[in-house]
């Protein structure tokens, strides 16, 4: 083991210096990589269509190709599914990461080639680890096991050539040796496609283990910590891994469970850091122990654009280099990668709360808003009106979502809320009160429609009973991996499916 760590040491040390390279140079990397990824797919088939070979500038590059989404490039994937190479990347692609997605039901396959495996997701992984230990030098991580809660499909074929799974089982399924070592439960378990057995399965296997470490997406991290804690009849996780040091995190946004996890883990020592990865890329970190900003990493095969909110729907809106981001403002994040995704609209959007260096908040989805009076509410207003609501009432919650209640005769429209709490609020009237009140100080188009009740009334409030997301979540058949439950929407879809639960 003193011998793994003395490799470690080293290994950090040398990257630590690289990452310290970039923020240093933030410009020129990225412009290395623009030139990389186009002379790379220069001879593939997109990049002839494209005129990759006489591209020598981001400007050029804007100018040619439009911006791309799922659907525009599905045609070219498919062909890559059926085995055809050389279409959007020119190595040979084998790997489809399939995308749960939130606002949609039909799946989507992302490639993933060699070189995003090892040069993007990968060097993610090891840079968080990097990371963590360089700002906890003391750690002893290594001494133990750490418990990753994978995806809830396992690899499968779509012929001898091609593969699909969540990204997590391709990530699992592709791990070093050495990290396999230091993992636990086995692939099997990890990757068991019934969500329920596996995490029965996990905890009855893990509660026997040295475990040091977490990972993976808060809402079911939690569904398996209650598990453990019902079969050992323990008070919360420490008590069955009292080595349990670091959690790293993502997906969604960790603001509603905050005050879970300080009960699950009550430790001031405890280190949680959030990290940035999904199926088309890993794109930050959370590199200071002091704050909750995303430094954006630049040398994983990824070249960045920036979309401003306000030109969106324009018919070809024009989006912004790395230099040319402003603070505070959202962005939707336009991506070009060492898979063969270009200029391809991710679906996220960040804004920028650092210059020198680079660093992010996420800020919410495309898709995943309310607009029907002109309110523009985004996922970051609402976690942050919630967690003044828990602040001020002690509660915490477990899950939530939101839409639009249209208007009627006579009638204000309105946002309709379900929220499962998992520590209910002492005065859910005030909770209510503090959630609109926070959100009229955050966003000022809320607030206007707010005045006087004119276009919006005060919000319709659910206390869901506990359980209700997790039935609604399985009856959609997405329980576990990457599956996420949709914070806003923009009309009544979800409201009214969760609501005819309630009933």
């Amino acid at each position: 083991m003193a011998f793994i760590n003395s490799i470690f040491t080293w290994i950090m040390k040398k990257r630590i210096h690289q990452i310290e390279l970039f923020m240093k140079y933030p410009h020129e990397v990225q412009d290395e990589w623009f030139q990389s990824l186009i002379s790379a797919a220069e001879a593939t088939e997109w990049g002839k269509k494209y005129g990759y070979s006489s591209i020598l500038t981001p400007e050029t590059y804007k100018e040619r190709v439009p911006i791309q989404d799922y659907n525009s490039l599905k045609p070219y994937i498919d062909r890559m599914i059926k085995g055809e190479q050389n279409i959007l990347w020119p190595s040979d692609v084998k790997w489809f990461a399939k995308s749960s997605g939130t606002t949609a039901d039909r799946s989507k396959f992302i490639p993933v080639s060699e070189e995003a495996l090892e040069d993007c997701h990968f060097q993610g992984g090891k840079d968080m680890l990097t990371v963590y230990c360089h700002n906890r030098p003391d750690t002893k991580i290594l001494t133990g096991k750490g418990v990753v809660l994978g995806g809830s499909s396992q690899i499968n074929s779509f012929n001898s050539d091609s593969y699909y799974g969540d990204l997590s089982s391709i990530l699992i399924r592709n791990l070093p040796f050495w990290a396999e070592f230091h993992r636990t439960p086995d692939v099997e378990t990890t990757l068991n496609p019934n969500f329920e057995e596996k995490i029965e399965n996990v905890a009855q296997i893990t509660i026997h283990e040295n475990v040091t470490n977490l990972s993976g997406v808060p809402t079911w991290n939690v569904v398996l910590a209650k598990r453990i804690l019902e079969i050992t009849g323990k008070d919360n996780l420490l008590e069955v891994w009292p080595n349990l040091e670091f959690y790293s995190h993502g997906g969604v946004s960790f603001k509603p469970y905050r005050e879970q996890f300080k009960k699950l883990i009550p430790s001031d020592t405890m280190y949680y850091l959030e990290n940035y990865n999904a199926s088309e890329g890993y794109f930050a970190l959370q590199d200071q122990s002091d704050s909750e900003d995303l430094l954006l990493m630049l040398d994983y095969g990824i070249y960045y654009e920036f979309l401003p909110m306000e030109n969106l729907f324009e018919e070809h809106p024009k989006t912004l280099a790395l230099h040319e981001v402003e603070l505070g403002k959202n962005y939707a994040l336009i991506i070009s990668t060492n898979a063969g995704l270009w200029r391809y609209m991710l679906g996220d959007t960040v804004k920028f709360v650092s210059l020198h260096p680079y660093r992010i908040q996420i800020t919410g989805r495309t898709k995943q808003y309310i607009n029907t009076f002109g309110e523009e509410v985004i996922v970051d207003n609402a976690d942050d009106a919630l967690n003044e609501a828990c602040k001020e009432t002690g509660a915490s919650i477990r899950d939530y979502t939101a839409g639009p209640v249209y208007f009627r005769e006579g009638e204000a429209g309105a946002h309709e809320w379900i929220i499962e709490f998992e520590e209910q609020p002492d005065d859910f009237d005030k909770f209510c009160k503090v959630l609109d009140t926070t959100l009229r100080a955050v966003n000022s188009d809320y607030d206007a429609k707010r005045f006087n009740d004119l276009a919006l009334r005060f919000p319709i409030i659910h206390r869901a009973p506990d359980g209700t997301f997790y039935r609604w979540m399985k009856s959609r058949g997405k329980l576990g991996g990457q599956n996420k439950v949709p914070r806003l929407a923009n009309e009544r879809t979800y409201i009214d499916d969760i609501l005819k639960l309630l009933r």
